[in-house]
């Protein structure tokens, strides 16, 4: 059986990145004509037709997403390579996070802030959908990924999803006088709670069926720094882990009204197992964690 040709399998991956013989040409600064002689010669020496045409795209067969699977780890192992050997990595200097744009802003503040002005170490932080994120760490561009939602590893990314925290979610509104019923005081109440795709939500609705309760439901925030300011500035109450208004909570300008045990927000860390160790992202995920509450 005559060796792989890397190179033929590169021009395979952009084009399947791309999902357009055109574009994959013109960002890899070959003619068209070109690049479809080299997946030809590819699909040759693997003995099976890879794409198959669709208007102006071009789709995977199951042997191609069979093959962009194998390739997308090659390429990541080989960038992680070309990385180690220039240093970065040993160097232990650079720390690259993702973290998905829902995640609460003081959590992520908490967990990084030992390294904070750290003169020898720089932190790249980066925001996104889980997909686009997970995606950017297994071609390691990221170090780590947090997220509120844990990730199953299987044979092509052999995720590692360490849990971080757990932390009871809290009805939070304006300081007021006397004690809070969650029964009395939440029924038919104003109630800012995250959206519909928060698992917060989910719970959240399961435990009011449980118990009978029908909050008015005056806005739904996917993103919990909104949440957060609607929270401090609206006059109605909210559904949040306490962490999101630590700050509010210390200074007064919010009040906890009540935890509510059974619902929780769980954080967890996504690395992919790999070749060489980073001393201070194993640092990170190995010091104590922030508090669970904003006391």
């Amino acid at each position: 059986m005559r060796r792989l040709n890397f190179h033929h399998l590169h021009y395979f991956w952009a084009v399947a990145k791309e999902g357009n013989l055109t574009r994959a040409a013109q960002s890899l600064h070959v003619a068209q004509s070109a690049l479809s002689t080299q997946i030809r010669a590819l699909e040759e020496q693997l003995g099976h037709a890879l794409f198959i045409r669709s208007g102006r795209n071009l789709l995977l067969t199951e042997a191609g997403q069979l093959v962009l699977d194998y390739a997308d780890s090659i390429f990541a192992l080989g960038s992680e390579l070309q990385m180690t050997l220039q240093g970065v990595l040993q160097a232990n200097r650079q720390l690259r996070i993702g973290a998905v744009a829902t995640l609460s802003r003081n959590f992520q503040e908490n967990l990084l802030r030992p390294f904070l002005g750290r003169a020898e170490l720089r932190m790249i932080l980066e925001s996104g959908s889980l997909g686009e994120l997970l995606e950017r760490l297994a071609l390691h561009n990221l170090d780590v990924v947090l997220t509120n939602q844990a990730v199953s590893s299987d044979a092509q990314r052999p995720w590692r999803c360490r849990l971080l925290d757990r932390q009871s979610v809290c009805l939070v509104g304006p300081p007021r006088a006397g004690s809070f019923d969650l029964r009395r005081d939440l029924q038919g109440a104003r109630l800012i709670v995250p959206g519909s795709s928060s698992d917060i939500r989910s719970q959240f609705e399961l435990f009011c069926d449980s118990q009978g309760l029908q909050p008015d439901i005056c806005a739904e925030v996917d993103d919990m720094a909104m949440l957060r300011l609607l929270a401090r500035d609206s006059g109605d109450m909210a559904l949040l882990p306490a962490v999101v208004v630590q700050d509010e909570l210390q200074s007064g300008v919010l009040q906890l009204y009540a935890e509510i045990p059974e619902i929780a927000e769980q954080f967890f860390a996504i690395t992919l197992q790999r070749q060489f160790t980073l001393d201070v992202l194993d640092e990170l995920l190995g010091q104590p964690q922030p508090p669970s509450t904003g006391d």
